[in-house]
Order: structure tokens, then sequence, then C-alpha cells
């Protein structure tokens, strides 16, 4: 199906769902439905052309990728999920001065709403490739437009609008699901099999049965259990280029540092290539709120952040690839091969290692029983969801930790915090940890640590915490535990040529110079973030004597892109 031409094909839907919109249109109440000026629209059809539309007439559709910028002349447009099905409901009405679309028109993911003419009228449209280059020249148009598109995919994924994951919250296979939907920052809805009535009603509708999940459904599709890997090129996460093109710069991971370093690379004129395993936004992205990130004194979720920093990638021209991970590295004629997965390589004259660590795990019995159904290492609203109403034990005495008990205080029934220290704020921000001191609804366990799980069928019922001072045990009555204890540096997929600590985080600078059997120093002096592989740069959590923050891990991205440079320049 095609935008323009689906009115005809689906006339009967189109009916059906042109019935169901209200007068008016919809309330503007976040910032997310700007009307353009007529200075702005002026501008806009320099480059662009009026179109009529027709009642019924689809101008982006469900499922496609966006290739133009509609902007609303006269007429109402009415925007709909499930279009062409039974579940189909309009969720917008927008009237004259309005913009359509979401993000996919600038990161090139296919749309999740199918944009349908309720009164016919006229539209201005724009190419995509215009709408950017337009956004490049004038900022606050580009400001704008970004700025509508963030909080429209914010209010998607708050209302559950978007493509369906049908299972039990109890299930491995569909907690991946999730997991990897919203650190993606996908839109959709979760239909549990376990709280959710209608669940097996619409299992039973497409001829399946709860043993087949879990089941996503999207664009009429049924995907029966997918892979992530099968989720992403749905979505149109991977771009990689082509095996053959050698790049500038490879970014392994996109926490803040590999996207800070993305950013600048490209912005700066390097062939960038950004390849992450799981998702953009590293350990920050499974942060509720960053709260003493520069330029942000209300604070910013680790997800929104990642999401404005994809779009300066895509604005700048870097390649994207979600999920890819590298599980090999090696040296070939002067460049760097990276080794995939899923078979597949890219070639780059330099590399910039930003992999991060992965989380640390509980060191008790029967971790592993409870930990695809009770157990969680980020806090966002995925999770929030997942305890309300629920005891919660929050483990750890950093600032991940601290900011995942206040986040979760307002979600769970109960909120307890494990912490090694003897004082909160030994490990936590000062702010942070006199918060959650004052705070009620959040009980603090000073100098303890977590000892044994308690409960049956993968269903947590109780942590046990030992006081280290008097070994007193206590049982925490829990239904959700969090762990946010640090991490493990993810440098396996490195060759034994990079040079690492024994924490195993990678060494630079000074400190990774190579030595013959004799002592002697082997080649130039690394540069201040280059590994003892010449080219090969590491910033972020997984560099030896970082400071793990996000601010110093942007830093550390944007100065390895300068060393970059450096290294291009004195190896021509």
């Amino acid at each position: 199906m095609t935008a323009g031409s689906a009115a005809a094909e689906r006339r009967p839907w189109v009916e059906d769902l042109l019935a169901q919109v209200p007068p008016g249109e919809t309330p503007d109440l976040h910032g997310a439905f700007p009307r353009l000026e007529e200075e702005r629209l002026r501008a806009l059809e320099v480059v662009g052309e009026r179109r009529p539309t027709a009642r019924g007439e689809v101008l982006i559709a469900e499922g496609q990728r966006e290739t133009a910028f509609y902007t609303v002349l006269s007429g109402r447009v009415a925007v709909a999920e499930a279009f062409g099905t039974p579940a189909q409901r309009v969720v917008r009405v927008h009237g004259p001065g309005r913009f359509l679309g979401e993000l996919g028109i600038l990161t090139g993911q296919p749309a999740f709403l199918t944009n349908v003419v309720a009164d016919p009228g006229e539209v201005l449209v724009v190419p995509a490739d215009q709408l950017r280059a337009l956004a490049l020249r004038d900022p606050a148009f580009g400001d704008l437009v970004l700025r509508a598109f963030l909080v429209r995919r914010s209010l998607a994924l708050g209302e559950g609008i978007g493509f369906r994951i049908i299972g039990s919250r109890y299930s491995a296979a569909t907690r991946q699901l999730r997991e990897f939907a919203a650190r993606n920052r996908l839109p959709h809805r979760f239909v549990d099999l376990e709280s959710d009535p209608s669940a097996e009603q619409l299992l039973r509708g497409l001829g399946l049965g709860p043993e087949d999940t879990p089941v996503v459904l999207y664009q009429g599709r049924v995907l029966r259990n997918p892979s992530t890997d099968e989720l992403a090129h749905v979505f149109g996460l991977r771009d990689v280029g082509t095996a053959e093109e050698v790049c500038d710069l490879v970014v392994v991971g996109a926490g803040p540092a590999g996207l800070a370093a993305t950013v600048y690379g490209a912005s700066e004129g390097l062939r960038t290539t950004l390849l992450d395993a799981v998702a953009t936004g590293g350990q920050a992205g499974r942060t509720s709120s960053i709260e003493n990130y520069l330029g942000f004194p209300t604070g910013i979720s680790g997800g929104e952040l990642a999401d404005r920093a994809v779009l300066q990638t895509e604005k700048f021209g870097a390649h994207r690839s979600v999920p890819a991970e590298v599980v090999g590295m090696g040296e070939r004629e002067g460049n760097h091969d990276l080794w995939l997965a899923d078979g597949g390589h890219v070639v780059a004259r330099c590399v910039i290692v930003a992999s991060g660590v992965r989380v640390r795990r509980l060191p008790v019995p029967r971790l592993e029983e409870f930990e695809a159904t009770c157990v969680y290492y980020a806090a966002t609203p995925l999770e929030a969801q997942a305890c309300v109403g629920d005891p919660v034990v929050v483990v750890g005495g950093g600032n991940s930790g601290g900011q995942a008990a206040t986040f979760l205080a307002d979600h769970a029934a109960e909120v307890r915090l494990v912490v090694l220290e003897s004082r909160l704020d030994e490990n936590m921000s000062r702010y942070l940890a006199d918060r959650i001191m004052q705070d009620p609804r959040i009980e603090v366990y000073l100098h303890s640590r977590v000892e044994d799980l308690e409960g049956e069928n993968g269903r947590l019922e109780a942590v046990i915490v030992r006081d280290l001072v008097t070994g007193e045990q206590t049982r925490l009555p829990a239904r959700d535990l969090m762990v946010f204890i640090g991490g493990v540096p993810s440098t396996s997929w490195l060759p034994d040529e990079v040079s690492l600590d024994t924490g195993g985080y990678v060494i630079t600078g000074a400190a990774a110079r190579r030595t013959t059997e004799s002592g002697e120093a082997d080649g130039p002096e690394p540069l201040l973030l280059e590994t003892s592989v010449p080219g090969v740069f590491a910033a972020g959590d997984v560099r030896s004597g970082s400071v793990k923050r996000v601010a110093s891990a942007v830093g550390e991205g944007s100065m390895a892109v300068r060393l970059v440079h450096e290294h291009l320049a004195r190896t021509r």
C-alpha cells in the first residue's frame, strides 16, 4: 500500500475511521503540535509545492518511510493507529498551520501511525531531503520541528500508541522484546496475558494460543516470537552502509561517549559509523532522570537525551546500526576490521571504543531463577509499569540506585534502598542523598548486603538483607528487585593487542605505550585517549581512569574525535 492510493483500496476502512473523527482538532497541551506562521510557510513553499487533498486520502501510511513533510493549509487530517484493521482508531486531528509526521522522517524509521484526510483542503508538501537541508540553514525552524517530533514520540510512548507486544510479564522472551522496544524508544503497547482480559481473545482471533507468545502485531503482520534483530530490520534501526566502504571512523557503543564522538566526527566531515549491540543511550539510557547535566535545570531522561543525540547524528550524515554486536577486531593494510555477530563486517581507518560497561549481577543464590521476570537493571517507564503497586527493593549506593529509588517511589507500593556504604552520600551526589533521606516513601538500609532471594515459580516474594555491622538479617517483602551495583567493562571483543588494566578497562595515553622485550619504547607515544593499538581510541566508562559521569563521557567522546584527526593527519 502506498500513501495516496490506500484510500481507494480500503474505502470501507477509511469511512469507518472517518466516522470516528471528532469536531475541531486535538489541543496542543505539550508543544507537540505547533502552528507554523505565515513567514515560515512562505519559506517552505520555496522548496515544496501546494497540493489539493481529497477526503480519505492517505498522506502518511503506517509501516512506510516518510518521504515528505506535510503542512496542512486547509481542511483537516486525522491521525490513526492500526489503520485498516478492526482495532483502528483516531488518536489525533490536525487543522490548518500544523505539520504532520513523526521522528521517522528524520531517522529513517517507518511511520507508526497513518495520516488520513478527514476534510478536503490543501497541503504543502516538502521532500524529506529538502526538509533536512532547510533545518540546517534555519536552526530556529529545525529546533521547532525537532522539539515537536521529540514530544510526539514521548506522547506516543506514554499513551501506548504503536505496535503491540502480546505475552506474559513472566516470560523471558516477552521481556526481551519489551526492553528492546523501550530502550530504542519504539512506540508500542504491551498486552499482558496475566492481567489483560482481551489478550487471549485477541490471540484466538489470530488463530494463536498463549503457547505461541510472545507475538508482535504491526501493520497487519503477525510476528511470532521475533528476535530483536528482526524487529530492528522491521523498524529501520540498521544502517551500516556497504561492507566494501572504508569508514574514516567507527564508533563502538552508543552511550553518551559514543554518541558525542559520532556527532562530532560526522559534523567535522569524517565518514562515521556508529554500532551498538542493544540500543542507543548506554547506561545513561536506563536512567529516568539526569539532573546534574549542564543545560537541563529540571533534568532530562537518559532516553530523551539519547533521542536528541541520535537526531544530531542523522543531521550530520552518520551511519547508525542498532543492534549490531561487534565480536572481534583486527588490523589489515593499515585499517581496522570489525566483525559483527551476524557475520557482517565494517572497515575503518580509526576506531573509538566507547562500549561502556555491562551491568554487574548480584552474587546471590537463585538469582537466575528470578532474573528473567522480577530482576531489573534499569529504571525507566517500562520498569515503573511493571512495579505499579508492588513492594520494591533497590540495591546500589550510587546515583543510578538513588535515581531509581526516587523514580519508583511514585509508582511502587513500597521502596527499600539497600546500600553497602555507611553513609548515603559516600558514592551518591549530595543533592540526591538528601532528597532520599527526606522522602518518607523510601526506607534506607545502610551498610547492608543482599544475602538471598525467596519466591516460587519465578515470582519473587522477598529479599533477605544482612546488616554488615550487626550481622542481623531482615526479610524485606518484594515483588521486584532493581540492581544498580556498577558494571563490568565491555571489552571481551577487543584483541590482545589492546592493553587492559587489571579490572578489564582500556588503558590509554602514555600508560598504553608499547615496549620491546628489552623495555625500550616501541613506536610513538599514544595520544591522550589512544590505546596501545595506533588509530584505536577509547572514551567513556570503558576507559581506565575515566570519571563515570555523563558529562565526562560526552567530553571524552568529543576529545577523541580531535585526536582521530591528529592521527589521520600524521599517517597520511
